[in-house]
């Protein structure tokens, strides 16, 4: 398996607009940070995880012509924002797309163009399939949703193979550790040092990372605030490590 970190931001990116800290001035590329999303390449198979405002930048960057299946963790902007530029990727067969009801309704609320008997040419061909707390396969490969509290309110993280991805997380009830054992890698939120009510603290990520007991850890979804990426790599455990856009793993 490989896995491609297209963005590693939460959803104001970094640099923030009209920041001039530390971070969001940085020359370091490893700073600068597009909203969160990965690929996932796996038995021939690539799979999108979380489809934001950036992605036609990241396909272009990334030189991605491919993809075969999209899971979304939840509605918010900067998880949704780019399904309409999937349109160059349905000119074969309409896309399909994983996610909750919830965000399936948001989607078409947002996009009644693409879900019209009589479509106006070019829109993006979705294909939009339901999926809840259960095992399902997407592109052939199998899903293992976990459910997880971004605040207060409920959305997905997957688990493809020994690798598991957790984006906007706050709380994991205990009934998902189960599904989180004998990870090769896990991709968890860090938004910045210090509390935060719907995300993650790097503490509290560091936290969940020793109970889950991953092989390897790499944080996402990171602010500005999180620091300077060659300071925080220092100062984290041997087996966690701050993702950058572009990081490319393989499992």
């Amino acid at each position: 398996m490989k896995i491609t970190f297209l963005g590693t931001g939460t959803s104001t990116g970094v640099p923030e607009i009209g920041c001039q800290c530390a971070v969001c001035t940085s020359t370091d590329k490893r700073d600068w940070r597009m909203r969160t999303s990965l690929l996932i390449e796996t038995e021939g198979q690539r799979i999108l995880l979380d489809c934001g405002p950036d992605f036609r930048w990241q396909m272009i960057k990334n030189q991605i012509y491919h993809l075969d299946a999209v899971l979304i963790s939840h509605e918010h902007y900067d998880h949704v924002g780019g399904l309409d530029d999937l349109r160059p990727f349905c000119k074969i067969k309409d896309m399909d797309i994983y996610t909750e009801s919830n965000v399936v309704n948001a989607i078409i609320t947002r996009m009644p163009y693409a879900f019209r008997e009589f479509k106006y040419p070019g829109v993006p061909k979705l294909s939009l399939h339901i999926v809840d707390e259960k095992p399902f396969k997407a592109a052939g490969t199998e899903i293992i949703p976990i459910r997880v509290f971004h605040g207060q309110l409920p959305i997905l993280g997957f688990r493809i193979g020994n690798m598991a991805y957790l984006t906007d997380v706050k709380d994991l009830p205990e009934s998902e550790f189960e599904k989180l054992k004998d990870l090769d890698a896990l991709v968890i939120t860090a938004l910045r040092k210090g509390a935060h009510p719907t995300h993650l603290s790097l503490e509290e990520s560091l936290g969940y990372i020793e109970k889950i007991a991953p092989k390897t850890a790499y944080l996402i979804h990171m602010s500005h605030r999180i620091g300077l990426y060659r300071e925080v790599e220092k100062e984290l455990p041997p087996h966690v490590h701050l993702s950058y856009d572009g990081l490319e793993i393989q499992l």
